[in-house]
C-alpha cells in the first residue's frame, strides 16, 4: 500500500524535478527479472525503480527491520512496504542463504535488483563484480538486464544528505538468459565467466572506468 502511494505522489515529482533520461525500457520483459547495475550512490535504489516503473526488490540489512523503538517500528514497516528483503549481512550462514532468498523473490514472478559489486563504490569507477548474479542467473533462470547508472553520484554524494538536481540517466540493456547452463553452477570458471559477461554489460551501459579489483580490495585479486 505505501508503495502503491509513493509511486502515485512521490514519484511524479521525483520525474518532473530530475527528468531521468531513461533508455531500453522495452528491454525489461514481463515476469522475473533480476536488475544488475552498478552502484554510485544511495540515489540508485531510488532513480532505477523510478525508470523502471515497476517495484524493484533489493536486499537490506536485518537492522532496518529489527531496531527497537517508534523510529525502528516505523523503517521496518517502510522497508517491508517497499519490498526490500532483510539480510543479516554479518553472519556468514545468512550470506549463503542470500541466494536462495532471491531465487525464492523471483519465483513469485518479482523484479530483484542487486549490486554485483557488493557495495558502493568508492571512488565512482566500477570494481569487479561477485558471482552472486551468476549464481542467481543459473539457479533461477530468470533473465538478467544490465542496468547502466549515470549521475546519480552527483545528484546524491556519498557521504552527504544533499540532493542536487542534475542530469540523470538510467539505462537498460537487452536481457541475458543463462538459464540453460544451470547444470554448470557448480563451476567456479562458469560463475566467473557469467558474471564478467553481465559486467561488460553494466560497464558499455555506464561508461565507467574498470577497477580489477572489489570494492574495499587494496590488491587486485588474480
Amino acid at each position: 500500500m505505501l508503495y502503491r502511494t509513493l509511486e502515485l505522489t512521490l514519484a511524479p515529482a521525483l520525474r518532473a524535478v530530475y527528468r531521468p533520461a531513461v533508455t531500453g525500457l522495452h528491454n525489461l520483459p514481463d515476469g522475473p527479472v533480476v536488475l544488475a547495475a552498478n552502484h554510485v550512490s544511495f540515489a540508485d535504489e531510488i532513480f532505477t525503480p523510478l525508470a523502471a516503473r515497476r517495484q524493484v526488490c533489493y536486499f537490506a540489512k536485518v537492522e532496518y527491520f529489527n531496531t527497537p523503538g517508534p523510529r525502528g517500528r516505523a523503517m521496518a514497516v517502510f522497508f517491508n512496504s517497499m519490498g526490500h528483503v532483510p539480510v543479516a549481512r554479518s553472519d556468514t550462514r545468512s550470506a549463503a542463504a542470500v541466494i536462495d532468498i532471491g531465487v525464492d523473490v523471483l519465483a513469485e514472478g518479482r523484479t530483484l535488483g542487486i549490486y554485483p559489486e557488493g557495495t558502493r563504490s568508492p571512488d565512482g569507477r566500477l570494481h569487479k563484480f561477485r558471482t552472486g548474479v551468476a549464481r542467481l542467473a543459473l539457479r533461477s533462470g530468470a533473465p538478467v538486464v544490465p542496468v547502466g547508472l549515470v549521475g546519480t553520484r552527483e545528484a546524491q554524494p556519498p557521504g552527504t544528505h544533499a540532493w542536487h538536481r542534475v542530469p540523470v540517466e538510467v539505462h537498460f540493456g537487452a536481457p541475458l538468459y543463462f538459464g540453460d547452463r544451470a547444470g554448470e553452477e557448480r563451476s567456479s570458471r562458469v560463475l566467473r565467466e557469467v558474471t564478467e559477461i553481465v559486467r561488460a554489460s553494466v560497464q558499455a551501459l555506464s561508461g565507467q572506468a574498470y577497477v580489477d579489483a572489489f570494492a574495499g580490495s587494496s590488491t587486485t585479486p588474480g
